[in-house]
């Protein structure tokens, strides 16, 4: 769950670029850090544990000159994060250096294997192993190509690669099996990376590379190839033209822009990226495609990992609420949990922003093979998801390099509304004058948004200094009870907090003995669950210290002297507005309680944004 890039261009000195690059990719990983740069005297190699701030000034990457090079930005699989473990790694002879997104299933036998005819293996990683055996396999076929190509046919797992040889000091090699790959096409010269906001500054053409497929750049050139049985053919260039997309996102879409971190940047362009949201999925014929066949279903199944899991939990909510479909919610983790159910008529919808989540990728490849069709909901064209898919829906909420989901958080929510609402037609439960009127209160979602995150920083500056515990609940019935998940897991991956939601109703049942004097309770109040006042009341009486969220236009029977209640923006009493009211005052109460501790948001510990390992 790394991040690669790769640029070679005409002329100039590739190093800022590269930097900048793995600016953008620190979100997959920051353990370790390195680049290395082609010249005259071969590859040069600098790389280090710790975070690319630390590691460039330590290792003076500045000093290094060179118009071709590769970079790389770790989250560490295989070995702990230290200098030896930190990609590029090379052959025996220095020649070849590589990067390495992904897993490699069989290293230990391939490493026995090179360490008996006599490699030297340095690191405690799967990717060094790549090296050795392009090295061999250019040994007897004296062509990179063939080379890779015999090296790629040993591999099980996952990989994306980025690669350069000293012979071939203006051209960069790359293969993808089951990690993301883009090439990037520009007038100054050719990329690949692990994602698109590292290519911006050198193109807004790409080409998503697929399974199976490898190949080089060089400024000006490309040339892909695809593996097969037998050994491997060429991607002709007409077929290679047709796949060149062009993205809307612009370098600056993918900077800070005058904020101090990308979280904070982030949550405030949600209102923009759920007017895009609206705007792509309203213009979009497909997703009316896409909800008939959820309507017409025998089984729905809804799978996501993380934050798009929670988006996945409030769409189930909304598609029996709207179009009196049930369906099956399933972290994509556990998708043996169905497997023996699944089969033809059935219909999954699977979330992820990114598009090339493992686990979900692995179920929608699992339940594909049983006979169910897939929806795919992802924030990027030509993912691994969109790719896969037999409808996709497209969130278009632009880029998001903050670890934690904020805005692609609520404009899944917001997409898959719409999704539900549409189904809501195919099924007859909602009429087309139902359906208009649905949309056209969704399109308040941006502004309602706007009002919550003003009134919510101000909340949650104050709160962020008021907790005092390790150990926090969040609390909710009906619809809160979704949002309550997702509110916790942004409070513990940025706050690190151990913040536990759970269905108020439930917390009689066992949760409620941990509550004792002083002890922080939220409560997210939503309209369809008026008797959660009854919880806050409970709570209180044990001694918790209850604070309640909720529009303010909901009346709640909840005494002052028992709970501390926050009026947020009103609903108007529609339940389809209230996540875009609720959950911006959690991400911000995580953001600035991360802040005040003295915590990275950006980069929270042990975690990466796009989880592509198993």
């Amino acid at each position: 769950m790394c991040g690669i890039i790769g640029i070679a261009l005409r002329d100039g000195n590739v190093v800022p670029l590269l930097i900048r690059g793995l600016e953008r990719l620190e979100y997959r990983g920051y353990d370790s850090v390195g680049i290395a740069v082609t010249g005259p005297k071969g590859v040069t190699v600098r790389k280090g544990a710790g975070t690319l701030e630390r590691v460039k000034r330590r290792l003076a990457f500045h000093e290094l000159r060179g118009s071709c090079g590769v970079g790389h930005t770790r989250w560490a699989t295989h070995g702990p994060p230290n200098d030896v473990n930190a990609h590029p790694h090379t052959d025996c002879t220095g020649s070849i250096a590589l990067v390495h997104n992904g897993v490699i299933r069989n290293y230990a036998s391939l490493k026995a294997e090179v360490e008996a005819r006599g490699h030297r293996i340095r690191s405690d990683t799967d990717t060094e192993i790549i090296a050795h055996l392009i090295e061999e396999a250019l040994r007897s076929t004296g062509d990179m190509v063939r080379a890779i190509a015999s090296a790629l046919k040993r591999l099980k797992g996952s990989y994306a690669l980025a690669i350069v040889h000293s012979s071939e000091p203006g051209r960069i090699y790359f293969a993808r099996m089951r990690s993301p790959l883009i090439l990037g096409l520009g007038e100054k010269g050719n990329a690949v990376a692990s994602d698109i906001p590292a290519l911006l500054e050198v193109s807004r053409r790409i080409i998503v590379i697929d399974d199976g497929e490898f190949g080089w750049i060089e400024p000006g050139r490309v040339k892909l190839y695809k593996l097969t049985a037998d050994g491997f053919v060429e991607v002709p260039e007409a077929e290679l033209a047709k796949r060149v997309k062009v993205v809307e996102w612009t370098p600056e879409a993918a900077s800070k822009a005058g904020y101090p971190h990308f979280m904070i940047k982030e949550i405030y362009e949600q209102p923009q990226a759920l007017r895009d949201t609206l705007n792509g999925v309203l213009e979009d014929p497909a997703v009316r495609v896409a909800a008939e066949a959820v309507a017409g279903a025998r089984r729905v199944y809804v799978t996501g990992a993380g934050t798009s899991y929670h988006a996945g939990l409030v769409f189930t909510f909304m598609l029996a609420r709207l179009a009196g479909v049930a369906a099956i919610p399933l972290i994509a983790s556990e998708a043996k949990q169905y497997r023996d159910a699944v089969g033809e008529g059935d219909v999954v919808v699977a979330i992820s922003q990114s598009g090339e989540t493992f686990d979900t990728l692995e179920l929608v490849r699992e339940y594909r093979e049983l006979g169910a069709k897939i929806v795919g909901v992802t924030n990027v064209v030509g993912s691994a998801l969109d790719r896969e898919s037999d409808y996709t829906v497209y969130t278009r909420a632009g880029p998001e390099i903050g670890v934690a989901a904020t805005k692609t958080y609520l404009s899944q929510v917001l997409a898959l509304t719409l999704l539900a609402v549409e189904a809501g037609v195919s099924t007859g439960r909602l009429g087309e004058s139902d359906a208009r009127r649905a949309k056209s209160i969704l399109e308040s979602a941006p502004d309602l948004t706007a009002a919550s995150i003003k009134l919510g920083d101000a909340i949650s500056r104050d709160l962020s200094g008021k907790i005092d515990r390790q150990s926090i609940y969040i609390l909710g019935r009906g619809l809160g009870a979704l949002l309550a998940k997702e509110a916790a897991l942004k409070v513990k991956e940025i706050a690190y907090l151990h913040a536990e939601a759970y269905p108020a109703g439930e917390s009689k049942h066992g949760p409620i003995a941990l509550v004792e004097e002083g002890f922080p309770v939220f409560i997210i109040a939503t309209s369809d669950s008026p008797e959660v006042a009854g919880n806050a009341i409970e709570m209180a009486a044990r001694g918790a210290v209850v604070r309640v969220f909720k529009p303010s236009d909901f009346e709640l029977e909840v005494p002052r002297e028992k709970a501390v209640v926050y009026e947020l923006p009103p609903s108007g009493g529609e339940l389809i507005l209230e996540p875009f009211i609720l959950i911006p005052p959690f991400q911000l109460l995580a953001y600035h309680t991360a802040v005040r501790k003295g915590y990275d948001p950006d980069k929270p510990r042990n975690l990466a944004k796009t989880v592509t390992v198993e």
